[in-house]
């Protein structure tokens, strides 16, 4: 009896656990309501992948972009309709942000066989996992429940999103605001690891900044020229070596002064985030595993759950 008991008093402590980590999300949330939610995600994710490879980096992106602005709520996807402002138009979004028609072609899908039930803020995180997994990232068990907002803030968007200029304290602070630790973060940059961005935004980088390797700053501005205005969307590759594939590459780049943007180099940079960085860049096994644990911490920030939001119809405006 007592063995029995106190095993009811265990499970009712790791249930408690579990709710004040994750609020009410759990993996199984959709196991009765729709059970294929998952395959159908893959699916689609998976072609339009397999047409794009970038489409990898960019699913990741617009999830770590909706979660940062009133949590993971699916605000990123609304379009200015009328009076209403969305996050799209937002400097770090706009013509910046790629994935909507990805997500537009899951919800479909996933409507299709379950109307009503699955919210685009869910889609949005499933996508991120599968977009890291078919790049030959790891994967994880993503937490379900949320419901979509039916708000969105570009306010919110341009201040709390973390700019590519960033130095390390003030990405620390970013990230600390979302309950997110230092070392949540440097493993949350790799990400970095797939995926491009434009010469307006490491223009800086390669011509100002002093803690760069200056072979790898030449090679960037031979398409990236110092006038601004000129070719400020030629793309290039934040990790050097295997830019569409999920590895530990993009850490080795920081040790040897190849980072793309002045917020990547910050983390190798005499500061608190070294040793971390050398770690991952060795072991490859340890940043994929401080990887998934901080993508689960961030796919829980501030979710509406239960009563509030909604399941919006189309991802694009609000019911």
């Amino acid at each position: 009896m007592a063995s029995s008991t106190s095993g009811h008093c265990l499970f009712l402590a790791l249930l408690l656990l579990s709710g004040a980590a994750y609020g009410q999300l759990s993996t199984s949330f959709y196991a009765t309501t729709c059970p294929g939610l998952e395959s159908t995600v893959r699916s689609v994710v998976s072609s339009a992948i397999a047409s794009d490879r970038r489409m990898g980096a960019s699913l990741l992106r617009l999830f770590f972009h909706d979660c940062f602005v009133q949590g993971c709520d699916a605000s990123i996807l609304l379009n200015d309709v009328g009076t209403f402002v969305g996050e799209k138009t937002a400097f770090p979004n706009a013509n910046s942000v790629r994935g909507y028609d990805v997500i537009d072609n899951i919800k479909a899908a996933v409507e299709a066989s379950c109307p009503s039930v699955v919210s685009c803020a869910d889609i949005v995180a499933l996508a991120a996992r599968d977009g890291t997994v078919l790049l030959g990232g790891p994967t994880w068990n993503v937490s379900l429940g949320r419901r979509d907002s039916t708000t969105a803030s570009r306010d919110q968007a341009n201040s709390d999103l973390p700019s590519p200029a960033a130095g390390l304290s003030a990405l620390i602070t970013a990230f600390a605001n979302k309950g997110l630790s230092a070392q949540d973060m440097t493993a949350l940059s790799g990400a970095h690891t797939i995926g491009f961005t434009q010469c307006q935004v490491y223009r800086t980088r390669i011509y100002n900044d002093n803690n760069i390797n200056q072979q790898f700053a030449k090679l960037r501005q031979s398409n990236c020229p110092a006038t601004q205005g000129v070719n400020d969307t030629v793309l290039a590759p934040l990790d050097l070596q295997t830019e569409l594939t999920f590895d530990n590459a993009y850490y080795g780049d920081l040790l040897k002064n190849k980072g793309l943007l002045h917020s990547d180099q910050e983390l190798y940079n005499g500061g608190s985030q070294d040793a971390l960085v050398k770690s991952y860049s060795s072991n490859r096994a340890a940043f994929f595993a401080d990887f998934v644990t901080a993508m689960i911490k961030m796919g829980n920030i501030s979710p509406l759950t239960g009563t509030a939001g909604q399941i919006r119809a189309n991802c694009a405006v609000v019911n």
